[in-house]
């Protein structure tokens, strides 16, 4: 790479600020702040789809657009009037927005974001200036990086990455006031065979993929995420090797081409996305993917202007914004999808990228070197074939394993501690709503533990005493069917054509402890205080009984009509009886409590489930409700409760 000498830097001073801004607007504030602002302000969740569906179409129309008004209103006036709508979406987040507002908001950063990126670098030249401009391209990359990192921009609130973000739109808009006196047309960076547009594509798209996936992983993954970007030595540590692999970058490109950078590239990213998968090669996967994101981030913004044959400003524009509509905003929303469902980056799909963008070098040079490689390859068949002639053949250990321990199996491929943990924690309120806690010796023995430490959905230590085999398989098929608000995905899959979602209900069944018998003991001396009932109210339990309720206690109930060949005993319609489960002489507060007794905690031994999760206030409100609604005593009197029956 040619020097960059500090009169070099001082005419593309403009240039490196440039693509910086662009760098922590877009990571800092479009990809992060935004997102954490749409939670704190409640309208996430369900609705973050859309939300970022609207920026993806915003930024995939406006990189498409942008080539056909690349000479109007002028490259200067684009770029300062896009960093202008930037900076407002930016500002338009610390209002109280609704889910429109949020909607439109979104819209906004995708089509100002599109216009944004592809006026920049296509028209680079006009900015960073003709000598060392891959340099000036990796210092900006690498210094957009660094920022990023930083801790205390890291860590702030997302009101204050918003109003950063803003400001920094405001020195863009300065930035760009003045153009350098040489021509994007005469910069003279490309010292390779350009290779086709197409494979320049398919390379980009590949690698903003794998980013994006490993990206949502480890930010979802709190025991990934703390070995990676927690924490002020590891964000300082991440600062350093981003802005270290943009400088290296932006060298190679120089020396070696864009196939190498992009080859380079995919090998980091690829090995990182494997190492997430081995518990304890987390920190080295912390290494590679930082070094793989900021190498083929700088040739995303160096190719179109500094490393195509394209001259003509339309000719840079039309590549760039292929580049930005399909790798940038399709190949990000393809990673995160895969991250979201998935929650890993498959073997097979780290080796197919590695395949798609090293494959026409490797070509190249096994057409150079035909009688080495067949050489090498001959030899590599007669080692296999002696290998499998003196190895014994391998064991299936599918055949050797109990229903339980495939279970537990397919409990780690599915990614269920992800969201579940299996540790109740002494002495706190966990005991009363998840069970008994487990001993550390009792832990020490799991290979490998399961012992997880973050709670989307209930800990499951103690689920065999606390639901049946058939509402676990009715929630896995439908979960927000059986548990009302969950949202939890369906795994109705792992039932087709296998037994892995069979065996998956028997390893949770199996989670109990022996000390659970005395648990049941503890939660029948359980009751809502007299202070709870007193502020309770019959109609909210009407309203949550609807909620949690009537899919098993309604004759039309969708898990109850869904199952109904499958339960032991149908849940009763509650409106009819009988209440199998509730003595005929209870009375007053004795009978509430009993009610209430059955709905936090269910009946053991039944497909009758508890509501744990629910507040007192929230239980004894249902209780209120069923005692007015109920059949009276002298209606099931005479019934005789067998064990094992349902309420």
């Amino acid at each position: 790479m040619s020097t960059l000498r500090l009169k070099d830097l001082a005419q593309g001073w403009r240039g490196v600020c440039l693509v910086a801004v662009t760098y922590v607007y877009f990571l800092i504030f479009a990809q992060y702040a935004f997102l954490n602002r749409l939670g704190q302000l409640g309208i996430a969740d369900a609705h973050l789809p859309s939300i970022m569906a609207a920026m993806a179409i915003g930024g995939i129309a406006f990189s498409l657009l942008a080539p056909r008004t690349a000479s109007r209103p002028g490259p200067r006036l684009r770029l300062q009037l896009s960093f202008l709508l930037c900076g407002a979406a930016a500002a338009l987040t610390l209002l109280p927005l609704n889910l429109p507002a949020s909607i439109a908001t979104s819209l906004l950063i995708g089509c100002a974001l599109g216009t944004l990126t592809v006026t920049l670098v296509s028209n680079l030249g006009l900015w960073v200036g003709g000598a060392g401009a891959l340099a000036k391209v990796g210092l900006g990359t690498g210094c957009g990086y660094f920022l990023c990192n930083v801790p205390w921009l890291f860590t702030a609130t997302p009101e204050t990455q918003a109003i950063l973000a803003a400001f920094l739109c405001l020195l863009g808009i300065v930035a760009a006031w003045k153009t350098t006196p040489t021509d994007v047309s005469a910069v003279s960076e490309r010292r390779e065979k350009e290779s086709p547009f197409a494979f320049v594509v398919v390379g980009f798209t590949t690698l903003v993929w794998l980013d994006s996936a490993a990206f949502f992983i480890i930010q979802n993954t709190p025991a990934l995420r703390a070995h990676t970007w927690e924490g002020t030595f590891h964000l300082w540590v991440n600062a350093l090797i981003h802005f270290s692999a943009a400088l290296a970058g932006a060298s190679l490109l120089r020396r070696r081409g864009l196939s190498a950078v992009l080859g380079l590239a995919v090998l980091a990213l690829a090995l990182a996305c494997l190492l997430l998968h081995q518990h304890g090669e987390v920190v080295l996967a912390s290494v590679f993917y930082p070094i793989g994101v900021s190498l083929y981030s700088v040739a995303l913004v160096a190719y179109p202007s500094l490393l195509s044959s394209a001259t003509l400003p339309r000719q840079r524009a039309f590549r760039a914004g292929m580049i930005y509509a399909v790798a940038g905003w399709f190949g990000s929303a393809m990673g995160i999808g895969m991250g979201q469902h998935l929650r890993q980056v498959p073997v097979s799909f780290a080796g197919v990228a590695t395949i798609l963008i090293l494959g026409p070098a490797v070509l190249q040079f096994v057409s150079r070197h035909r009688r080495e490689t067949a050489a090498v390859g001959s030899a590599m068949l007669v080692a296999l074939g002696v290998h499998l002639v003196i190895s014994p053949a391998p064991s299936s250990d599918r055949h050797t394993l109990t229903p339980e321990q495939r279970g537990r199996q397919v409990y780690i491929a599915a990614g269920c501690i992800n969201c579940h943990s299996q540790y109740v924690r002494p002495d706190t309120a966990d005991v009363l709503m998840w069970g008994p806690a487990e001993t550390i010796e009792e832990l020490h023995v799991q290979r490998p533990p399961l012992v997880g430490n973050r709670r989307q959905g209930p800990d499951l230590s103690q689920i065999g005493g606390r639901r049946s085999p058939l509402w676990l398989k009715a929630h896995f098929f439908n979960p927000g069917q059986v548990s009302h608000a969950s949202f939890m995905p369906s795994y109705a899959y792992l039932f087709r054509g296998s037994t892995r979602g069979d065996d998956l209900v028997r390893y949770l069944g199996s989670l109990r402890s022996p000390q659970y018998a005395q648990h049941v003991a503890m939660e029948q001396e359980w009751q809502p205080s007299p202070e709870t009932f007193s502020a309770a109210s019959p109609d909210e339990g009407l309203h949550l009984f609807r909620e949690y309720c009537t899919t098993c206690h309604e004759p039309t109930g969708a898990t109850r009509s869904a199952w109904r060949t499958q339960f032991g005993r149908l849940p009763p319609d509650l409106e009819a009886g009988p209440w199998l489960h509730l003595p005929a002489s209870a009375r007053g507060p004795g009978r509430l409590g009993r009610l209430a007794e059955i709905v936090k905690f269910g009946v053991p031994g039944t497909d009758m489930p508890g509501h744990e999760y629910l507040s007192d206030h929230d239980v004894a409100s249902i209780a209120l409700w069923l005692n007015q609604t109920m059949v009276q005593p002298a209606h099931f009197a005479s019934i005789q409760i067998k064990p094992g029956d349902h309420p």
